[in-house]
């Protein structure tokens, strides 16, 4: 199940949060969102249920213990522990068909390849236990003394599937005792609608055609269909993601939950050092306070630190050579910026920095999209008009030009146009007579034909994968 499905709008919210207010206090709500969350995670793989459960129990003990021996030598068990078994399960599902078919290919064996089928939502929970084992033993987070309250954190269904990856203590209080204000559930509602708008207005739209023009064979029929085709596909990771955690963190309001930002417009960035602190803040937090600062951080080997981050956020994307490379290509970027590359930035006008950060990216997103070898060599020599191929043709104009404005309205949501938008709504609402009425009656209207037009499309059977679901 997944949150851009009629389903899932129409009957599983709904359904959901009549529930959910229906319970009076707190434990009562805890336990419908507990059983809500594992109906949604079971839907369609009911057997992966078990694995949540398993993984919740586990850790849940391993707080306990760590909290029972603090200050204590045995104390860092309940770490390797959790470390050790929680990244053995995500390798299991995640990485053993590529390793056995390294080893055949190595040792010239033909032993069977596993071919799992990947449990939602694991890359997440997975990463989510560790931090709460973690934060216990450094003292930065309280041990939950009640386990359902610790299922309540690992398997709540609004950021089960994409994240935000989002850590014990931020909602540790919350989990306990919350209450829901008008104000905030009419913002979840709008963030809600906000991020299903992004996810199937343009999120869908652009990846239709990026699917078109990057599925050839051979060669792209053009240089325009190689450029437009990546252009277009990193539209659609940036709508297709961030809309998922906009709908995450807006279902999280409506709940009493205050999840932490996923994404800050990180296409408005002047070097790729500060485009990942905008893009996937979560999981660049994590990578930095688990994995880049216990290596040594900045005070020792800080060059072979971030390489070690990069080849793990690569290889935590999916059991392939191309995001193996796409990894370790961001981390050569950030370790050349940092050598001299950001200064040089630093010293030229603002537009430099964002065209040279804007290709950087589009080149990774390439990377990223391909994980046959030879058609991602295709498409990077058809983007430089290599091998004879034609600057433009005119299937791909066609393309273009019929979704036109979707395009230019993606690329002009990429900035904080909208932000701005209502922030100048805000203050009209608040300085002018009759303007906060004025000001609702049209985001009612404008959130309205959101919701429309996102029902249609998905009423129509239009292209509505999720790029996530994979990693």
């Amino acid at each position: 199940m997944v949150f851009s499905d009629i389903f899932f709008l129409f009957e599983f919210l709904p359904i959901f949060l009549v529930c959910y207010f229906a319970a009076s206090k707190t434990p009562a709500k805890n336990i419908v969102l507990i059983c809500f969350s594992l109906f949604f995670y079971s839907w369609g793989e009911p057997v992966w249920v078990c694995l949540l459960l398993f993984s919740s129990v586990f850790d849940y003990f391993n707080g306990r213990f760590i909290a029972e021996h603090k200050d204590e030598k045995k104390a860092v068990l309940g770490v390797i522990a959790s470390c050790t078994v929680n990244l053995s399960i995500l390798a299991v599902f995640k990485y053993s068909g590529m390793l056995v078919t390294g080893i055949n290919g190595l040792l010239s064996l033909s032993l069977p390849v596993p071919d799992f089928h990947m449990p939602i939502g694991i890359s997440f929970y997975t990463f989510q236990s560790i931090t709460y084992v973690v934060d216990v033993y450094r003292g930065q987070a309280r041990a939950q003394k009640k386990y359902l309250g610790y299922l309540l954190y690992l398997s709540m269904f609004f950021q089960l599937v994409a994240g935000p990856i989002v850590r014990y203590s931020a909602v540790s209080r919350e989990i306990e005792n919350r209450s829901v204000k008008i104000a905030e559930f009419s913002d979840g509602i709008t963030r809600l609608i906000m991020g299903l708008g992004k996810k199937v207005l343009l999120a869908n739209s652009m990846g239709a055609i990026a699917d078109e023009l990057l599925g050839f064979d051979g060669m792209p029929s053009s240089v325009l269909a190689a450029w437009a085709g990546v252009i277009l596909y990193s539209l659609q990771l940036y709508f297709d993601f961030s809309g998922y955690s906009d709908m995450a963190i807006g279902m999280g309001l409506m709940c009493g939950f205050h999840f932490p930002e996923n994404f800050n417009y990180p296409y408005i960035s002047r070097s790729a050092t500060e485009f990942w602190r905008r893009w996937h803040i979560s999981l660049g937090s994590f990578f930095r306070d688990y994995l880049y600062i216990p290596l040594g951080g900045n005070r020792r080997h800080q060059l072979l630190n971030l390489a070690i981050v990069w080849f793990c956020t690569g290889l935590w994307h999916g059991a392939s050579t191309n995001f193996i490379l796409w990894g370790l290509y961001f981390g050569v970027l950030l370790i050349i910026e940092k050598k001299f590359l950001l200064k040089v930035l630093e010293s030229l006008p603002k537009f430099v920095g964002h065209l040279y950060l804007i290709i950087a990216v589009i080149f990774g997103w390439m990377i990223f999209y391909f994980t046959d070898m030879s058609r991602m060599g295709a498409c990077f020599s058809a983007m430089l008009g290599k091998n004879g191929t034609e600057l433009t043709d005119l299937l791909t104009q066609s393309k273009l030009q019929s979704s036109l404005w979707l395009i230019m309205a993606a690329i002009l949501l990429c900035t904080p146009v909208y932000k701005a938008v209502s922030d100048f709504g805000h203050r009209i609402a608040k300085n002018t007579k009759g303007g906060f009425a004025v000001v609702s009656a049209v985001k009612m209207i404008f959130l309205l034909g959101v919701l429309f037009l996102s029902f249609v499309s998905l009423s129509a059977g239009n292209y509505n994968a999720f790029l996530y679901f994979r990693f």
